[in-house]
C-alpha cells in the first residue's frame, strides 16, 4: 500500500479528482485556512442531523463541529455501545464527548430492547460493562426471558459452520423443527 499510494494520489491530482476522504479532510482543511467560506457554510445549514455518530472518524467530527453555527442545532443518534468501525477509524468517543461539545444538549437514552430476550440483553451487558469508556445504562425488555445464551467454543471458522450445521440436522432429524425454521446470520460475506 506505501509503494501504490503516491501513484494514487498522482492519478488523483492528474484528474482533479478526490476520494471520499479527500473531500471531507480538504472540506476541514478549507474552513481552518478560509473562515469567510466556514462562515457562509455555517449558514446555509439551520439544523444538523447525524445517524450513527458512534461511527464517525476523526475527519467527520472536526467538520461537524466546523458547521455547527451557534444556534448549536445539532441532533445525533448513536449507541457507543454499537460502535464497530475502529478498524477504519471510526472512533466511538466522539459520541461519549457529544455532552461536553454541546453544554446544553438533551440526551434521550433508548435502553429498551424491541428485538431481543432478556437472556441476550444480560450477556451482551456483562460483555460490554467490561469496557473501560462507554455510557452508563441498563438495557431491559419486554419480551421475556427467552432461551439462555449458549457459548460453543470452536477453533476455527469451518468448526464454527460445522457445529451449526450439526444443531440444525439434530432439531431437523428430531422432527422438532422444518429447515425453513432456522436463520443463519453472520456478519460478513466472507462467513
Amino acid at each position: 500500500a506505501a509503494s501504490v499510494y503516491p501513484l494514487y494520489e498522482k492519478a488523483l491530482r492528474d484528474a482533479s479528482a478526490l476520494d471520499f476522504d479527500d473531500l471531507i479532510n480538504r472540506t476541514v482543511e478549507l474552513f481552518k485556512a478560509q473562515p469567510d467560506v466556514r462562515k457562509k457554510w455555517q449558514h446555509q445549514f439551520h439544523y444538523i442531523m447525524i445517524d450513527e455518530y458512534q461511527d464517525t472518524n476523526l475527519a467527520q467530527y472536526q467538520l461537524v463541529k466546523m458547521l455547527v453555527n451557534d444556534h448549536h442545532n445539532i441532533a445525533v443518534v448513536g449507541d457507543d455501545w454499537q460502535s464497530i468501525y475502529s478498524w477504519r477509524g471510526a472512533d466511538f468517543r466522539n459520541i461519549l464527548n457529544f455532552e461536553n461539545d454541546y453544554k446544553n444538549c438533551t440526551v434521550i437514552k433508548l435502553e429498551q430492547n424491541y428485538r431481543s430476550t432478556k437472556h441476550i440483553l444480560d450477556a451482551a451487558h456483562a460483555v460490554i460493562t467490561k469496557n473501560a469508556q462507554r455510557s452508563d445504562k441498563k438495557l431491559w425488555t419486554d419480551a421475556g426471558a427467552g432461551t439462555p445464551v449458549q457459548i460453543v467454543p470452536v477453533h476455527n471458522e469451518r468448526a464454527e459452520g460445522e457445529a451449526i450445521i450439526r444443531r440444525v440436522r439434530m432439531g431437523v432429524d428430531s422432527g422438532q423443527r422444518k429447515f425453513q425454521d432456522y436463520a443463519v446470520l453472520y456478519r460478513t460475506n466472507a462467513q
